[in-house]
């Protein structure tokens, strides 16, 4: 059988390579039945952006602590730039370069099959939003292909930390919800997406599943959230056991994003 194909975005001020890393335990339980394909959001942050997250954050940690510090290594590495999906105007009423992540992932979805689609954090919002649209691709024309939708509705989407980005755009795409079997994942010590910015996301989504996990805001990496999440990925709509009865999860895997306008 072949292995089931996942489009895989990162967070905010990470980039493909970094989320890679974090998630390779999950890659490794996956084993040959799935096949994770990580992208790179297309926008690259600039110091002068990090900065700014930083001073926007209502956390005392700093940008290493929420897990910039590798993303920020670009004068090593330039292909570790840190990235971001859409950045958002003073009043947070603009997802400003959405479209252009929109575009980038319409490319990628016209030229493979993708069984789903898994983000964290904003990479959790932007794969809810494409897998909204692939329901209804009319909404926004360019992302059409020849006049037709670039991919069937996918048959999951996995969002970790997410949350409903706001804008004429995506009110269109979201309203008044999306169908898309949805595994909404929250920390309850996750200080950055919090749950009830979580809710946003959850309320439209008609089709949802919500599991909770110990942790902050990371994505639960333990064995049990490991095998869950790999017979998840199989099965969507079989009776997948909750993983909420084991131990806690722990912040080994995922990472966190700071709490910024560019990550809103």
């Amino acid at each position: 059988m072949a292995a089931k194909k996942v489009l895989m975005l990162h967070g905010y001020a990470q980039n493909a390579t970094i989320f890679s890393k974090r998630m390779g335990a999950l890659r490794k339980t996956c084993g040959k039945d799935i096949e994770f394909v990580f992208v790179d959001a297309p926008h690259v942050l600039t110091p002068a952006d990090l900065a700014e997250a930083f001073q926007s954050s209502n956390e005392s940690s700093s940008l290493d602590d929420l897990g910039a510090s590798e993303a920020a290594a670009t004068q090593t590495d330039p292909a570790l730039a840190p990235r971001g999906w859409w950045s958002v105007d003073a009043a947070r009423t603009k997802t400003v370069g959405i479209e252009d992540s929109i575009m980038l992932l319409r490319d990628y979805l016209s030229k493979d099959h993708y069984e789903g689609i898994f983000g964290f954090s904003q990479g959790a919002a932007m794969a809810a939003v494409v897998a909204a649209l692939l329901e209804k691709p009319e909404t926004y024309p360019p992302f059409l292909v020849d006049g037709k939708p670039p991919h069937p509705p996918l048959t999951f989407c996995i969002s970790a930390a997410g949350f409903r980005p706001h804008s004429p755009l995506c009110d269109a795409i979201f309203l008044p919800s999306y169908a898309t079997p949805t595994l909404h994942i929250l920390g309850r010590n996750d200080v950055i997406v919090v749950e009830e910015r979580a809710r946003t996301l959850i309320d439209v989504s008609s089709n949802a599943r919500v599991e909770y996990h110990d942790g902050g805001h990371f994505v639960p990496s333990k064995a049990n959230w490991r095998n869950f999440l790999k017979a998840y990925m199989k099965d969507s709509q079989g009776d997948v056991p909750s993983p909420s009865a084991a131990p806690a999860s722990q912040p080994a895997s995922g990472a966190a994003t700071p709490v910024t306008p560019a990550a809103s």
